[in-house]
C-alpha cells in the first residue's frame, strides 16, 4: 500500500479523485508524485491531451502545500492565455474548496478587490500570464518579497507555446527575478502535448538553477479518425465560370453546416478572417435552412465576454454548439465532450495538429476526431507551382509526419534576443528605480537567457539608449527611466513582449464586441464575432468604433500572416507528391486531386529540379525548405546574386517557390546558388551595409550593428540553407 502514491495524497485530494470515480491514477500522475515526493528535481510532463497533466503537477504539490501551509505563495502557475487561467480556475476551485487551500487568478479582467484580497494576505495558489507577472514585478517590486518568499513550486503550462518565442526567455527572466528578489528557489514543472525534442526543453526548463529535470512522457496510444476532403474553387474569368464558382463555394460550406450543426464542434481556421467568414456563412445558412444559430467565434480580437459565452457554449450547454476559432482555443482548455474538429485549410506545423487534433476525444475512450477541409483556387492558366494543391499536401504532411513517425518540430531558442535585452533592461530598472550602471548591467545579463550577450555590447546599448533619451544618466553617475522611457515603460502595453497592433475597440450599444486594426469610415461595414456591422461613429481619441447591425458581405479587418513552416514538412510534401502511396483518410475528392498534382509533377520534372526554366526569361525555383531557409535563400539571390547574374526580378512565394527573371538560365542559376551558399559562410554577407531587419517588437531600440549581428543569427540559417543545398547536389 505504502508503495501506492494514491496513499500520499492529501485528504481532500483522495476525495476528489473517488468523487470523479477515478480507479487509477495515471502514468503521468504516478511519475509525478514519485519525483515531486522523493527527489529535488525540477518535472517535465509531456504527454497527450486529456492524459491528467495538470492534476499530474497540482496533486503532489498540493499535498505539500496541505501539510506544511505556505508563508506566501505556494505554486505559481503561469500560463500562455487568459481563456487557459480561467479555465483552471474553476477546475483548482472545485478540487481545494475542501483542502482550505486558496487559488487566485491575475490578468487583465480579475477585479482589483481580489488583486488587493492577495497582496494582504498572500497565499495558495497563484495563476497568472507573463504579461500580469512582468507588471507585478516592475510596478510592485516592494511587495515580490511577501508575495513569493515562501513559493516552492512554478507550473509552466503549455512550455511548447512559449519556448522558441520572445515570451519564452521573457518568462525565463521572470523566474530568474523572482528567485533573486524573494531569495527563494522553486521547483519548476513543465507541461506539454507536443513535444518530440526533450533535451532543448529539459535544458530551457532548468535555466538559471542547479537542479537536473526528470521526464514523464506516457505513451499511451490514443483512437484518431482523420479524413481530408478537398474542395476546388474555380478561377472566374466569365459567367458560366462563376456560376461554378457559386456552386463550389455553397458545397464548401454546406459540407462545414452539415458535419457541425447537430453537434459539439471546434472549427480551426489559421486566420481571424476566415474564422469571422465561415461563422457569417454559417449563420447565413442557418438562416435560409430555419434552423437554430448554435453558431460562435473565438479569437484574441472577440470581446473576453464573447469569448466566455463560446467557451460555456461548448463545454456546459446542452448543445449542439460550433465554434470558429484560431490558436486561442488551441492550448489545453478543456472544453468537455466535443464531438468533432474541423481544420479549414491546414495547420502550419505537426506541434499545431497535435494540439487542434486533441480538443476532440477527452472523455473515456472516444476517438480524436478532425476532418481537413482544404480548399483551392484553382487556374489551370496560372504558372506551374501555382497549379500545386499546396494546402493539400500540407494537410497530408502533417498527418503522415504525427502518425506515422511521431514528429513534432524542435523548438528553436533565440540566440541573440537584443529586443528582449531592452525589454528586461527597462522593466528592471524601472522595479530598482535608479541603479549603478553596473548593477544594472549585472542584473540583466546575469538572466540565463542574456548570458551569451557581450558586456561591450552591452556597453553600446546602454550608451545608445542614453543618446535616446531612454535611460538618463545623472550627474552621481546612476541611471534611471529617461522621458522617452517613460512613455515606453508607463504604457500597459510594455508588459506584453509579442507584436500587437494597436487596436479599436468596437461597441454596439454599450456592449464591447471586440476590437479591430484596420477602421473604415462611418457607413462602411465588417465582420465582427460572426456578424456583420455598420459603423455609425469612429472615437480617434479613445479608439472606440460605434457600430449597429447590418447585412450585406464584406471584408473583415485584421492585418496578418501564416505561420512558418519546417524543412521536414517540405520534404515530406515532395515525398508525397513523388510516392505512388494510397492514404486511407483522403476523401475521394482528395485522392484525385492528389492524383492529378503527381501526374502533373512528374510530366512538368518538379520533382527532379529545384531550378526549372519557366518560359522567356523567367524561371522557378523550388527549394523544398523550410520557411527561414527560403529567406535566407532569397536574401543569397538579392544581395549576392542579382547584380552578377543580371537578375531584374526576384518574387517569393514562401516557402514553397521563386520566381525569378534575368538574363541567366536555369543551369547557371542553380551552380551560382550552390557555388554562393557554401562561400557565405558568414551570414552577414547575406545583409546589404544599411539593413538591419526587425524580428521582435522592440528591435528598433537596438543599435544598428547589434540588431544586424541578432538578424543574421536568429533571422537567418545559413547552415539549414546548406543542408538544403546538399540534397540538390545528391539529386542531380
Amino acid at each position: 500500500m505504502s508503495d501506492n502514491p494514491f496513499y500520499r495524497l492529501a485528504p481532500f485530494i483522495k476525495e476528489f479523485i473517488y468523487k470523479n470515480r477515478w480507479e487509477t491514477l495515471r502514468e503521468a500522475q504516478v511519475d509525478a508524485c514519485r519525483v515531486l515526493f522523493d527527489t529535488p528535481h525540477h518535472l517535465l510532463i509531456a504527454s497527450g491531451t486529456a492524459s491528467g497533466k495538470t492534476e499530474a503537477a497540482f496533486f503532489p504539490a498540493l499535498t505539500e502545500l496541505y501539510e506544511r501551509p505556505s508563508g506566501s505563495v505556494g505554486i505559481l502557475y503561469i500560463a500562455p492565455l487568459k481563456a487557459l487561467i480561467n479555465d483552471q480556475f474553476t477546475r483548482l476551485n472545485d478540487l481545494l474548496r475542501e483542502g482550505n487551500i486558496p487559488v487566485w487568478h491575475w490578468h487583465g479582467d480579475v477585479p482589483q478587490a481580489d488583486k488587493t484580497k492577495l497582496m494582504q494576505k498572500p497565499s495558495g495558489v497563484l495563476q497568472i500570464t507573463p504579461e500580469s507577472l512582468e507588471g507585478l514585478l516592475m510596478n510592485r517590486p516592494n511587495a515580490i518579497p511577501a508575495l513569493f518568499h515562501d513559493l516552492r513550486f512554478i507550473i509552466v503550462d503549455e512550455v511548447h507555446a512559449f519556448m522558441g518565442a520572445d515570451r519564452g526567455i521573457q518568462v525565463l527572466s521572470q523566474l530568474a527575478r523572482i528567485s533573486r528578489m524573494a531569495c527563494c528557489h522553486p521547483r519548476r514543472i513543465g507541461l506539454s502535448a507536443t513535444l518530440s525534442d526533450y533535451a532543448s526543453v529539459t535544458e530551457w526548463l532548468a535555466a538559471g538553477t542547479r537542479e537536473s529535470v526528470e521526464v514523464s512522457a506516457p505513451q499511451g496510444g490514443r483512437k484518431l479518425r482523420l479524413s481530408v476532403e478537398h474542395f476546388s474553387f474555380p478561377d472566374a474569368r466569365d459567367e458560366v465560370q462563376a456560376e461554378h464558382l457559386e456552386r463550389a463555394r455553397q458545397a464548401y460550406y454546406g459540407f462545414i453546416y452539415d458535419h457541425t450543426h447537430l453537434k459539439k464542434a471546434l472549427v480551426f481556421t489559421n486566420s481571424r478572417t476566415d474564422a469571422e467568414e465561415t461563422i457569417l456563412e454559417m449563420r447565413r445558412m442557418a438562416a435560409k435552412r430555419g434552423e437554430r444559430d448554435v453558431f460562435h467565434v473565438h479569437h484574441g480580437s472577440i470581446s473576453a465576454m464573447l469569448r466566455e459565452e463560446t467557451e460555456a457554449a461548448l463545454r456546459q450547454g446542452p448543445g449542439p454548439a460550433v465554434a470558429a476559432a484560431t490558436l486561442t482555443l488551441e492550448l489545453g482548455i478543456d472544453l468537455g465532450e466535443l464531438e468533432r474538429v474541423l481544420q479549414l485549410g491546414a495547420p502550419y506545423s505537426c506541434a499545431s495538429f497535435v494540439q487542434r487534433l486533441g480538443r476532440s476525444g477527452r472523455r473515456g475512450d472516444a476517438a480524436s476526431e478532425m476532418i481537413f477541409v482544404t480548399p483551392e483556387e484553382e487556374d489551370e492558366e496560372a504558372q506551374l507551382p501555382a497549379r500545386m494543391p499546396w494546402t493539400l499536401l500540407r494537410a497530408i504532411a502533417v498527418i503522415e509526419l504525427y502518425v506515422r513517425e511521431k514528429w513534432v518540430e524542435p523548438l528553436n531558442v533565440r540566440q541573440l534576443p537584443v529586443g528582449l535585452l531592452y525589454h528586461q533592461t527597462m522593466s528592471i530598472l524601472k522595479s530598482m528605480g535608479e541603479a549603478e550602471p553596473e548593477d544594472l548591467k549585472e542584473a540583466v545579463l546575469s538572466l540565463p537567457s542574456f548570458r551569451g550577450i557581450d558586456p561591450a555590447d552591452y556597453d553600446t546599448f546602454m550608451e545608445y539608449m542614453i543618446g535616446m533619451g531612454h535611460i538618463e544618466k545623472m550627474e552621481e553617475g546612476t541611471v534611471l527611466i529617461g522621458l522617452a522611457g517613460e512613455k515606453i515603460v508607463n504604457n500597459f502595453r510594455f508588459y506584453a513582449v509579442f507584436k500587437d497592433d494597436e487596436e479599436h475597440v468596437v461597441y454596439n450599444g454599450t456592449e464591447e464586441i471586440g476590437s479591430i486594426t484596420t477602421v473604415p469610415p462611418p457607413g462602411y461595414c465588417f465582420t465582427l464575432a460572426g456578424k456583420l456591422w455598420k459603423i455609425e461613429e469612429v472615437d480617434t481619441r479613445h479608439k472606440a468604433v460605434y457600430v449597429k447591425s447590418s447585412r450585406g458581405k464584406v471584408d473583415t479587418l485584421w492585418l496578418g500572416a501564416g505561420g512558418d513552416v519546417h524543412t521536414r514538412i517540405m520534404a515530406k510534401i515532395r515525398e508525397v507528391l513523388g510516392s505512388t502511396a494510397l492514404y486511407p483518410y483522403l476523401a475521394p475528392s482528395a485522392a484525385a486531386r492528389l492524383e492529378r498534382a503527381r501526374r502533373l509533377a512528374k510530366e512538368s520534372g518538379l520533382l527532379t529540379r529545384e531550378v526549372l526554366p519557366a518560359g522567356g526569361d523567367s524561371m522557378f525555383i523550388l527549394p523544398w525548405a523550410g520557411s527561414r531557409q527560403f529567406r535566407t535563400l532569397e536574401r543569397l539571390l538579392k544581395n549576392n546574386l542579382k547584380g552578377r547574374l543580371g537578375l531584374r526580378s526576384i518574387v517569393p512565394m514562401e516557402p514553397y517557390y521563386m520566381v525569378v527573371a534575368g538574363r541567366t538560365d536555369a543551369e547557371t542559376l542553380e551552380e551560382e546558388i550552390i557555388a554562393e551558399s557554401t562561400a557565405a559562410t558568414d551570414p552577414l554577407s547575406l545583409l546589404g551595409p544599411d539593413e538591419a531587419p526587425y524580428l521582435g517588437k522592440y528591435d528598433e531600440f537596438i543599435p544598428h550593428d547589434l540588431l544586424r549581428k541578432a538578424f543574421s543569427l536568429d533571422g537567418l540559417d545559413v547552415p539549414g540553407l546548406l543542408s538544403v543545398l546538399k540534397e540538390w547536389q545528391r539529386g542531380q
